[in-house]
């Protein structure tokens, strides 16, 4: 069951990612991804694309679908928690999303132009451009093609360590402080919030 603040974690990640990777599969069992644009509106995520090509083929053939965004967070070279020198603790740390769901695609022309504004919101935030319209621009809407992906499971996937012995959590913890670059800040108070939710 996802917590209410699992869930306000997963909508600020989706809001803050640019992109996600959409993976399909075809009618032949044959698998399909593609990195894609997005945006959030209530609980469904709106894709903008072309109106050929494989994405769609494959879509209309099968419109199961799962959807992955990562945020990536601090590198950990295997001295930030190894004494003994051996490579294989290095890894990366990151928060993902992992959607599974349907996909259909939006035929009415004011949610097309809904989808859109909110792409070219979340895509351009310092704004500098005007909303689309459905009668002003009913040409450019009628041929862009707008996908909606109903997610019928989300999943919040935190690697931050949350199962390092303390010797090992105050090695990270150290060194990323010590290195201070500029995802190192946030990677620590992920840690830290994870670790204390393991202690309480």
């Amino acid at each position: 069951m996802t917590t209410e603040e699992e869930k306000q974690q997963i909508r600020t990640l989706l809001d803050k990612v640019g992109y996600g990777t959409l993976a399909l599969s075809d009618k032949q069992n044959r698998p399909y991804s593609v990195p894609v644009n997005f945006a959030v509106i209530e609980d469904n995520l709106y894709f903008h694309g072309s109106k050929t090509g494989r994405k769609m083929e494959v879509f209309r053939s099968n419109n199961l679908a799962s959807f992955n965004v990562v945020e990536e967070l601090s590198f950990i070279p295997s001295y930030f928690s190894s004494v003994s020198g051996e490579a294989c603790p290095a890894t990366q740390y990151f928060l993902s999303v992992i959607m599974d769901g349907k996909i259909v695609p939006v035929n009415d022309p004011k949610e097309k132009v809904t989808a859109l504004n909110a792409l070219m919101k979340k895509l351009q935030p310092e704004g500098k451009y005007r909303d689309l319209d459905t009668a002003r621009d009913k040409n450019a809407i009628d041929s862009s093609q707008i996908l909606i992906f109903i997610p019928e499971t989300t999943t919040l996937k935190v690697k931050a360590g949350q199962n390092l012995s303390k010797e090992r959590f105050e090695r990270i913890i150290r060194h990323l402080k010590e290195r201070n670059e500029p995802k190192d800040k946030k990677t620590v108070e992920i840690i830290l919030k994870h670790r204390k939710q393991q202690t309480t």
